[in-house]
């Protein structure tokens, strides 16, 4: 045995504080932003069927949603409406009293400190489900950037502190940029759904925002979940067109495009942990045949790992949990 030669790594793993003391990477209460899902009624606390311990959440219950988000450390969140009447023109996303418009403004009026973040779209809003205005059976390209850019102003109105547009529409980000800038918002940052592939992880995701198409798909403008230097360009475009961070949409399927993007650019990347991602994860758990804890926690920080500096995730109240214990 003396005359052989090797590396000992184990010498660096030997107890919990000599592994702790080396780690590369770390995952923190403020890295995560929580989804949250606002739909218009009263007294409304309601299971989403497909995603476990995720809920709609009417306005009158928001305070107590909001009380338990911050006292387990959570510093961000991005709100979901669900309206109680959609149209061809998803005109409820830009209305002065929409559902996102009106949690911004009683987040912001009683949790000032939280950074809310707003989505940005039009598919469950509108009667048809896409994420644009129809005709014809196509989904119109630039006559849907004036709505977006319409949305984003009303929610920036409303307090929003970051706008975030997931639409997929060719020019969104240059569109919404002009409008807040336009309206005196110039130093609201664009948090865009820069890479967004057409997944099927987004299942429970369609149950819980009620967004489901009407007809045919969404391939026309979200990726071919195939292709990988497409995503560079779609980032590069944002950029360019005024984004502020860039998000990577699903996250666990596609943490190659994730450092892809974050060698490519300098700008903050964001990781989707989508609500298949999600669902899968809870379902496992549920049935016995995971460590929940050890699983998310592991999947969250292989997004950070592949580059994520922040992850949007349905984890994100577990997961602070989890980090307060550590």
């Amino acid at each position: 045995m003396s005359e052989l030669q090797f590396n000992r790594h184990r010498r660096l793993r030997q107890t919990e504080n000599m592994r702790a003391l080396v780690r590369e990477t770390h995952l923190r209460k403020e890295d995560l932003i929580y989804p949250l899902f606002v739909v218009e009624g009263e007294n409304i606390r309601r299971l989403v069927p497909s995603m476990p311990d995720v809920y709609h959440i009417s306005m009158d219950n928001l305070q107590a949603e909001m009380d338990e988000i911050v006292s387990l450390g959570i510093k961000s969140i991005i709100l979901f409406g669900v309206p109680a009447e959609k149209d061809e023109m998803g005109s409820q996303a830009y209305h002065d009293h929409g559902i996102v418009q009106q949690a911004t403004r009683f987040v912001k009026e009683r949790y000032p400190e939280i950074v809310v973040v707003a989505d940005t779209c039009l598919c469950q809003y509108t009667s048809h489900g896409h994420c644009g205005i129809v005709e014809g059976g196509k989904i119109l390209n630039d006559p849907t950037l004036d709505l977006l850019a319409k949305t984003a102003v009303s929610q920036a109105e409303a307090g929003a502190d970051i706008i975030a547009p997931s639409n997929m529409m060719d020019g969104f980000v240059a569109a919404i940029r002009h409008g807040l800038d336009e309206a005196g918002f110039t130093d609201v940052p664009i948090m865009s759904y820069a890479v967004k592939y057409s997944s099927s992880f987004y299942g429970p995701f369609r149950d819980a925002a009620h967004s489901t198409p009407q007809f045919g798909d969404r391939r026309t403008y979200q990726m071919d979940p195939a292709n990988r230097l497409e995503a560079l360009r779609e980032a590069q475009s944002d950029i360019e067109e005024g984004a502020d961070f860039l998000i990577v949409k699903p996250a666990l399927s596609y943490l190659d495009i994730m450092r892809d993007v974050k060698d490519r650019f300098n700008a903050p990347v964001v990781a989707y942990n989508v609500s298949g991602e999600y669902s899968m994860v809870k379902a496992a758990a549920q049935n016995g045949w995971i460590d929940e804890k050890g699983i998310v926690m592991e999947k969250l920080v292989s997004m950070k790992r592949a580059g994520a500096d922040l992850i949007v995730t349905y984890h994100a109240k577990d997961a602070a949990r989890w980090l307060s214990e550590s």
